[in-house]
């Protein structure tokens, strides 16, 4: 990935949240000419609203959240496959098996994403 904007599921303390699905923050970050130009955390509350609405009402949540901040590949520890294939048909890449601090990991893992 030279050019995009990456998602990834954070903790209170920055490290990579193992549920995508169900994270109470998702931190934002540009990446440009193999940097990383910016990062922002926004409280989704995904872990409050996974059960509110069904399926498809959530997984629309976290479409219109990657639509609104223009995200153009995801990085996540684990995802199911329902996420996954509702990312796919969104033409949006999926990194997954993250680990530790998010922002390091975007960082390290740039050249391979």
């Amino acid at each position: 990935m030279t050019d995009g904007i990456v998602a990834i599921p954070i903790d209170d303390s920055g490290q990579v949240d193992p549920r995508w699905g169900r994270a109470g923050k998702v931190a934002v970050g540009q990446v440009a000419n193999a940097s990383l130009l910016s990062w922002e955390v926004f409280p989704v509350h995904w872990d409050r609203l996974h059960d509110e609405g069904g399926e498809g009402m959530h997984h629309a949540r976290i479409a219109r959240f990657l639509i609104d901040q223009r995200v153009t590949l995801v990085a996540a520890n684990h995802m199911g496959p329902g996420m996954r294939h509702m990312l796919d048909r969104m033409g949006i890449p999926v990194v997954l098996g993250a680990v530790g601090g998010a922002q390091e990991f975007i960082e390290d893992h740039l050249h391979e994403m």
